[in-house]
């Protein structure tokens, strides 16, 4: 779990959960949800990364990479949205989340790996491609003021390239190729059970429903093949959940036209 030591000492005093997290960002939705199944409270700390408001020396010094999201949980901060979640459901257990027998549960954390590994190189490829990379291109002085603020190399070229060479044709096209594979494979599986690691809605389903929620109505990606995958997410938008952590966070501009 990458609990961090924040350069911004003010969140260490920070009782109960604080989350600092974005409407429009899908691994803030991970945690919203599941803060939201555990019926938990916590005090939101909203950033528009549309208009660079988590580009500041002071969120910096909370999250060294300048992500959304984090979780401050009585003073101890901890990023990355894959070991939020996990930690959300160690420290507050009921209801569970992880499969209680061992190959469920493998298959929940097989899920929950992948989500993470594709996430640059896939899925923010493919988004930033289709629709947010206009959003968030940067004048001289916010570029420079990134630059000054983001140490990660990996996210500095990124960035630079989504918001002005762009990507290449080759590269969105691996990107895709990976996102087909992923929701191919999840439709197939989906086809023996309800939800992605067995019998019970549990942290594969959180890590996966922001991404297929927000390829559809941000980069226009189809899943009018994905039979399987259209049931499973009519099962999750039944849930409370859903809209309270995904729909009600999520900025109406950018709801794609269907």
């Amino acid at each position: 779990m990458p609990v961090i030591v924040p350069t911004n000492e003010e969140v260490l005093s920070y009782a109960g959960l604080h989350l600092f997290h974005s409407g429009v960002s899908n691994c803030s939705m991970r945690v919203r949800m599941v803060l939201e199944e555990k019926g938990l409270e916590w005090e939101s700390h909203h950033l528009n990364i549309l208009k660079k408001e988590h580009i500041t020396p002071e969120y910096f010094g909370i999250n060294p990479a300048g992500l959304v999201p984090t979780l401050v949980n009585d003073g101890v901060v901890i990023i990355e949205s894959d070991d939020i979640i996990d930690h959300l459901d160690d420290a507050f257990p009921e209801p569970p989340l992880k499969p209680s027998d061992p190959q469920q549960r493998e298959q929940m954390y097989f899920w929950l790996r992948k989500a993470v590994e594709i996430h640059v190189k896939a899925i923010k490829t493919f988004i930033y491609d289709r629709r947010v990379g206009k959003n968030m291109a940067q004048n001289l002085e916010e570029e420079e003021k990134y630059r000054s603020l983001q140490t990660n190399r990996e996210l500095l070229e990124f960035h630079r390239r989504s918001t002005t060479t762009g990507f290449s044709a080759d590269e969105v096209s691996a990107a895709e190729a990976i996102i087909d594979d992923c929701f191919q494979t999840l439709d197939r599986g989906l086809a023996e059970s309800e939800w992605i690691a067995g019998d019970a809605f549990s942290l594969a389903d959180v890590a996966w429903l922001p991404l297929q929620f927000t390829l559809d109505l941000l980069a226009g990606y189809s899943f009018d093949s994905y039979d399987n995958i259209a049931k499973w997410v009519k099962r999750i938008e039944s849930r409370p959940s859903f809209q309270k952590s995904v729909v009600d966070w999520f900025p109406p501009e950018m709801l794609r036209s269907k």
